[in-house]
């Protein structure tokens, strides 16, 4: 691709930046779990506003459910691959930007299809049994360490990261590190320089891992054995290493956030929690999408650029301008939910958006619903009488950062 000289500016300005420009910092923040007041008052003027203008490139901003449905959906009119303005390309393999959500078709196509058979209904099944034994381990943890614990580190970082871990195939790693290591890869405070910088730590281990299973096979039975072995010819180290970061970051993180924000919100609402330790699967559902689409822990979709001028809700989007979905804003429209501030499970509704939508979608969506189900349910029946054991003004979250979360959730184990 042939960038123009607006184009080499953009990219200089948006992938070495420092900071945040504060009057476009709202998409980004929260207050606790809920929108700030600018997000708010960026809806008075409309589902689809200017957010901003950078060296001549228009950058809009989608809160409204069916606008923002459609951009995530319309892969003609739209590409996903910015990595010619965020990226490093230019840099060592694992600084660069990339992955599934980052890329058009037909790369796009070829590298979800060596993830995709590993989230089929009939493997999420076969995970279900390692699951349960992970919560249980966490549960068992937590009721050791008692009776005051902080049930971010052991209890919303444990499960997902214990999941995940097996579910790659993955060797023991240091835990605590690669907790810290992926919140500061969405962690805005330092600009967008810091997350690619702090990026190229952990995708350089997976990508390591990578060429050392196709020197010589060593890993336990896992997904990164089974992409190496069946594709290793067809892809190089840095494309499955890269895969295999998407996959571990994206299946810690957000549910991490998710197993502590819907935590929190739990306590405050007996009713939901009590429908969670009954354990119907029905009640179950409902408050699980609920809650997904109340926490909604990952604040923007990918950015998506215009490839053509383009119709979005009342306004007309031209050619490379950057258009940004506020999934906290989607979910929050009140042209969808008749009282979207209030958490309510019994008004659920389908066609949740937190996982994206389209051909963009999170491949791993499904398997984070088993994850919160199995996890929270888990958790009611284990600790029915789980109470905040802090002041709520005491708690303390993400500042600016892709995805939202809770520091530290010290809960009474009862």
């Amino acid at each position: 691709m042939v960038l123009s000289l607006r184009d080499t500016a953009l990219r200089v300005a948006v992938s070495s930046a420092r900071r945040v420009p504060g009057r476009v910092r709202f998409p980004l923040q929260r207050d606790g779990v809920h929108p700030v007041p600018a997000l708010e008052a960026s809806r008075q003027r409309g589902d689809v506003v200017q957010l901003m203008r950078l060296f001549g490139t228009r950058v809009w901003l989608v809160t409204g459910y069916d606008a923002a449905r459609a951009v995530l959906a319309d892969g003609d009119a739209f590409a996903n691959d910015v990595r010619h303005y965020i990226g490093r390309q230019d840099r060592a393999p694992a600084e660069r930007i990339g992955g599934l959500g980052m890329t058009d078709s037909p790369d796009h196509g070829r590298l979800r299809r060596v993830l995709t058979p590993y989230f089929t209904r009939r493997r999420l099944v076969e995970l279900q049994a390692d699951i349960d034994r992970v919560v249980a381990e966490a549960l068992d943890d937590m009721a050791a360490t008692g009776p005051v614990v902080d049930l971010v580190a052991r209890f919303g970082f444990a499960v997902p990261f214990g999941v995940i871990c097996d579910l790659l195939g993955m060797p023991g790693v240091d835990r605590d590190e690669f907790r810290a290591r992926g919140a500061a890869r969405f962690d805005l405070n330092d600009g967008t320089a810091g997350i690619f910088d702090t990026a190229a730590g952990t995708r350089q281990f997976l990508i390591d891992l990578v060429a050392s299973e196709r020197r010589e096979p060593h890993l336990p039975e896992g997904l990164l054995a089974r992409m190496v072995a069946e594709h290793g010819a067809d892809f190089d180290d840095v494309e499955l290493g890269g895969l295999a970061d998407g996959v571990f970051l994206g299946g810690y993180e957000t549910s991490a956030s998710m197993l502590s924000l819907g935590t929190w919100v739990l306590l405050q609402h007996p009713d939901a929690w009590e429908m969670l330790r009954r354990g119907e699967p029905a009640e179950v559902d409902r408050v699980v999408e609920e809650l997904l689409r109340f926490v909604c822990p990952v604040q923007v979709a990918f950015p998506r650029i215009a490839r053509r001028e383009v119709q979005v809700g009342d306004r007309t989007v031209r050619a490379g301008d950057v258009v940004v979905v506020s999934l906290t804003g989607v979910g929050r429209d009140p042209a969808r939910h008749v009282d979207p501030e209030r958490f309510d499970p019994t008004t659920a509704a389908a066609g949740t958006l937190a996982f994206g939508h389209g051909l963009h979608r999170c491949v791993g969506a499904e398997l984070a619903r088993m994850e919160l189900r199995t996890a929270l349910v888990a958790l009611a029946r284990r600790f029915p009488d789980l109470a905040l054991a802090c002041d709520p003004a005491d708690l303390r979250f993400t500042e600016l950062a892709i995805v939202h979360g809770v520091k530290s959730l010290p809960v009474r184990l009862g």
